[in-house]
């Protein structure tokens, strides 16, 4: 294993994105130090650390910062070669999970929000039915490389634990419906084995899901009034 050096991690408690990364370092054995940040009142390291994006999270190494959630969990399996890699050996699959993560990430992850705080309902439910059809995607080409019926957490799982946890919150916030066990039978049973999976309960369980929904509905309903 590489000399640990410092490790900090800025990171706030209802993130997916900080969840990744935290859950990275306690899959690998990592030690590091977790900064809470107060996302309406930033500290001057998190400005200092990620001036370009402002935001969580935020990895620091031997005082080196390294910003964005995939490129952080890259480097994290890159510089702590420890039995529990997070990417596949395989280059094809290691590509692959490349691909969907960013898929989630790009298309899933940023429409679904937008459809959970759009003040028009037109442009909501626009904003739905393309979600439903990237979750579409997912269910049709990818729920079997999730977890693939054991209880391993590598690089695409940890990406997919928005569509495994966070979106369920934040449609429950919201008032939408986009993941449900009628519409997509394969990844619910994903997120349910995903939510129960023994390395996530042991190594960095699942924030409180009734404090994650009043958190995003007070964030959704902030967004709407600003609109």
């Amino acid at each position: 294993m590489a000399d640990d050096g410092e490790v900090k991690l800025f990171g706030t408690w209802a993130s997916p994105f900080a969840f990744r990364v935290e859950l990275a370092l306690k899959l690998k054995g990592v030690p590091y130090e977790y900064i809470q940040e107060d996302l309406t009142d930033k500290s001057s390291d998190l400005l200092k650390y990620n001036p370009v994006y402002k935001k969580v999270p935020v990895l620091v190494h031997r005082g080196r910062p390294i910003a964005e959630s995939q490129v952080i969990l890259e480097y994290i399996d890159e510089t702590w070669k420890t039995d529990y890699p997070l990417l596949p050996q395989d280059p094809y699959e290691r590509a692959m999970a490349r691909f969907w993560a960013r898929f989630i990430d790009e298309k899933f992850l940023s429409t679904s929000w937008q459809a959970a705080c759009s003040s028009s309902e037109a442009e909501r439910e626009k904003l739905i039915e393309e979600a439903l059809g990237y979750l579409k995607v997912l269910e049709e080409q990818q729920h079997k490389r999730l977890l693939g019926g054991n209880d391993t957490i590598g690089f695409l799982e940890i990406c997919s634990s928005f569509v495994a946890y966070w979106i369920i919150v934040i449609q429950e916030a919201a008032g939408v419906d986009l993941l449900t066990e009628s519409k997509f039978p394969n990844l619910w049973k994903w997120a349910v084995e995903f939510q129960g999976c023994p390395a996530i309960k042991q190594k960095l369980p699942l924030p409180e899901k009734d404090r994650l929904v009043a958190f995003f509905s007070a964030m959704i309903e902030k967004i709407k009034r600003y609109k």
